[in-house]
Formats: structure tokens, C-alpha cells, sequence
């Protein structure tokens, strides 16, 4: 049976689930190399590649399965528009499509790496970031610890659920003494401590 193994210890092999309902539509954002279309896509800051269109590109017949390799956090199954068509498509991340460049290692493929590093992923990156509409996901460090935040609109959110972390963890004022009160009160100015 394919995707399993029969000796002890084996891990077992995470497919896409061809009958499960596909939701997640992104209009493609458009490259051209050699006459070939490359379909992209930006999702909370990751970059994200029509697997079909790398397999041109690549001069492979790539299909899910090859993706079996890759982790399940860099391959998803999408509707992606182009040309005002809709079609769905096996996506691979940023990070996969780097990992099946070097498992389908061809000199050639050197070219494409260059293409992709220094041509698509800046673009896609630059046009991520004029989009201030899209909300982000980053982090931020608070007293040793890491926040998620939800950025959007030019505004930073922290989930409600993590707020009692946040209180919990600022540091205690140092008390002021009743007579330093008495003293900045008359001064009208505060006493450095």
C-alpha cells in the first residue's frame, strides 16, 4: 500500500488529501523565464510556488508526490486565479522549493536558484510589505519571551488569551517613600532616585 512501510520504526508518509475541500484562494502573482509562467503567491509573509509551473521551470515531472518529501508545513493545496482563470494547484513553500532544487540537483537548476533568489523573492517580498491591508503574523520579545502578534493596518495585536502572560510578567515599580510624595508634591518636580 503506498505511503506505508512494514518494517518496525518506520515513519509514515503525510499526503495531501485529494477529497478534502480546498478553501484557500489567492489571486497568483505572475513570472516569466524563458517563455515559461511561474505562478506565486504571498501568505503571512511566506512565499508560496505553483508546483506545476517549477516542474517546467525545472525541466521535471513534478507531482504531489514528489512533494511527499517535504515537510507538511511547505506544501498546501490552493485555488489559484491567472488570467482569469481558477485552477487548483499543489503550492510549495519558500523553503521547499529550495530543498527540491537540491533533491532534483541538475546543473541547470543553478540558473533557476539564482532566478529565484535574486529576481522573484525580493519582488514578492517588497510587494508584500506595500500592502499594509494584509495582515502579518510577527513576533515580539518581551521580558525574555516571545509574543505573537498580529499586525495589520499599521497596528500591532496581541491575542486576548495571552494578555494575562503579558500582566503577569512586568516588573514591579519601585515604591516611593511617603516623604519623597510629600517633597515632589510641594517641589512640583520629580526627585530623580
Amino acid at each position: 500500500m503506498f505511503g506505508s512501510f512494514n518494517y518496525p520504526g518506520a515513519m509514515p508518509m503525510y499526503t495531501l488529501n485529494p477529497s478534502a475541500p480546498c478553501t484557500e484562494q489567492f489571486e497568483a502573482i505572475l513570472f516569466n523565464r524563458h517563455h515559461r509562467m511561474l505562478r506565486t503567491v504571498m501568505c503571512n509573509t511566506q512565499a508560496w510556488f505553483c508546483l506545476a509551473d517549477l516542474a517546467r521551470l525545472m525541466g521535471k515531472q513534478l507531482d504531489e508526490r514528489a512533494t511527499l518529501k517535504l515537510d507538511p508545513d511547505q506544501r498546501r493545496t490552493a485555488w489559484l486565479q491567472a488570467h482569469g482563470r481558477w485552477e487548483k494547484c499543489v503550492l510549495v513553500s519558500e523553503s521547499g522549493v529550495f530543498a527540491m532544487l537540491i533533491h532534483h540537483y541538475i546543473p541547470e537548476n543553478r540558473a533557476l536558484r539564482q532566478w529565484l533568489t535574486h529576481d522573484v523573492l525580493p519582488v514578492l517580498h517588497q510587494r508584500h510589505t506595500q500592502t499594509n491591508d494584509q495582515p502579518s503574523l510577527n513576533q515580539m520579545q518581551w521580558l525574555g519571551t516571545s509574543l505573537n502578534l498580529l499586525h495589520w493596518r499599521n497596528e500591532s495585536w496581541i491575542r486576548l488569551q495571552d494578555m494575562p502572560h503579558v500582566v503577569l510578567e512586568v516588573p514591579p515599580q519601585p515604591k516611593r517613600g511617603m516623604w519623597r510624595k510629600v517633597v515632589e508634591t510641594f517641589a512640583g518636580k520629580r526627585i530623580a532616585a
